[in-house]
C-alpha cells in the first residue's frame, strides 16, 4: 500500500480514508428496489421494523438489516385430490394423477364421494408480515385446512345433492370456512376461490350413480313438460268456465226478462178481463186457437157436420215449390 501511495508514506490518514470508503460502500449497499407486484419486509437484527412498497427503498445493509420480498399480487393454486406429473413419453406434457387418500370423502348419508378441487390464493397485501412470520410451510398448511374444510362440508350433505344441485353451494361455503381458519392463524393468506374440479362416486359404483342422475334428469324434464301442459290447459279451462258462466248469466237474464214480460202481459189481460170478461174471454180463446191451428192441416165442418169446401190459398205456393224440387 505504501508503494501505491505517492511519496511512499501511508499513515493513519490513508487508513481512515480507506475505512470511510468501505463504510460508505457498505451503507450504499442498503438501497434496494421493490417490483410492482412485491412488498418488502424490513428486518433489523432479525426484528420486523416495517414494510415498503414498490420503488427504491433503503434498509440497513447486511448483517444488520435484511429485506424479504413477497409477491403479494401473484395468484397461486393448490390442487387437492389430484396432482400434475410430467408425461415420460411426451416431455413438457403434464398429466393428472389421482390421490385417493385426499379425494375420497364420506358424505352425510354414509356414502363415499370422490372430490377433487383447487384452491386459488395469494398473500394478503395488507398483512404480508403475518405471512412472513406466523406460519411455516404455508402451502402444506393451506392444503391441510382446505381438505379438512371440504370434508366437513361434504359430511353435511347427501351424495345425490352433491352430484347435482349443491355443487355451486359447496364452493363458497368451503372458501369461507378456509378463510376463517387461516384468519385465526393470522396467516396473511387470502383465499380467492375454491373450484370443484370433479365430484363423482367411486369408480366401483359410478355406473349406477349415472343411471340415477339420468333418471333425475328425466324426472325434471317430465315435470317441466307437465308444467307446460298445465300452463296451456288451465287457461283454456278457465276460459271455457268463464264462457259457460257468461252463457248461464245471459240465459238467466233472458228467462227473467221473458218471465217478467209474461207476468206484465198477464197483469194487463187481467185488468181487461175485469173490465169486460165476456169479450176478453172470447178474444183469448180466438188468439189461442189461432196459435194452435196456424201450423196444422185443417178440416172445416159446418153446423150440420158437413165438410165445408174452401181453397187453401196459403198452401199452394209451398206445394208448388215442393213439386218443382222433386222434379
Amino acid at each position: 500500500m505504501r508503494r501505491m501511495v505517492p511519496g511512499g508514506d501511508f499513515g493513519a490518514l490513508g487508513l481512515a480514508a480507506i475505512a470511510l470508503l468501505v463504510v460508505a460502500a457498505w451503507l450504499l449497499s442498503g438501497f434496494y428496489t421493490i417490483a410492482p407486484n412485491e412488498v418488502g419486509i424490513n428486518l433489523v437484527f432479525g426484528k420486523y421494523t416495517g414494510k415498503t412498497m414498490a420503488g427504491l427503498n433503503y434498509n440497513w445493509p447486511y448483517p444488520i438489516g435484511d429485506v424479504q420480498k413477497l409477491q403479494v399480487t401473484d395468484r397461486n393454486a393448490i390442487d387437492i385430490g389430484s396432482s400434475l406429473r410430467e408425461d415420460l413419453r411426451r416431455p413438457g406434457v403434464q398429466l393428472g394423477a389421482d390421490i385417493p387418500e385426499e379425494s375420497l370423502m364420506l358424505t352425510g348419508d354414509e356414502n363415499i364421494a370422490d372430490v377433487k378441487f383447487r384452491v386459488i390464493w395469494q398473500i394478503d397485501p395488507l398483512h404480508p408480515e403475518d405471512y412472513a412470520f406466523n406460519v411455516r410451510n404455508r402451502e402444506e398448511t393451506i392444503k391441510a385446512v382446505a381438505e379438512s374444510a371440504m370434508r366437513e362440508e361434504i359430511g353435511r350433505l347427501q351424495i345425490l345433492r352433491i352430484l347435482t344441485s349443491d355443487r355451486k353451494v359447496i364452493e363458497p361455503a368451503v372458501q369461507e370456512m378456509i378463510q376463517g381458519v387461516l384468519n385465526s392463524y393470522r396467516s396473511g393468506i387470502l383465499i380467492l376461490q375454491v373450484q370443484l374440479l370433479s365430484v363423482d362416486p367411486p369408480q366401483q359404483v359410478i355406473g349406477s350413480f349415472r343411471d340415477v342422475t339420468a333418471a333425475q334428469q328425466d324426472l325434471q324434464r317430465q315435470s317441466n313438460e307437465a308444467q307446460a301442459y298445465a300452463n296451456r290447459v288451465v287457461p283454456e279451462a278457465r276460459g271455457g268456465a268463464a264462457r259457460i258462466i257468461q252463457e248461464a248469466q245471459g240465459y238467466r237474464e233472458q228467462t227473467v226478462q221473458e218471465a217478467q214480460g209474461q207476468a206484465s202481459r198477464f197483469s194487463q189481460i187481467e185488468a181487461q178481463y175485469k173490465a169486460a170478461p165476456e169479450v176478453t174471454r172470447q178474444r183469448i180463446y180466438i188468439e189461442t186457437m189461432e196459435r194452435v191451428l196456424s201450423g196444422t192441416d185443417k178440416v172445416i165442418l159446418d153446423n150440420k157436420g158437413g165438410v165445408m169446401p174452401y181453397l187453401p190459398l196459403g198452401g199452394l205456393p209451398s206445394a208448388t215449390a215442393q213439386k218443382g224440387a222433386a222434379q
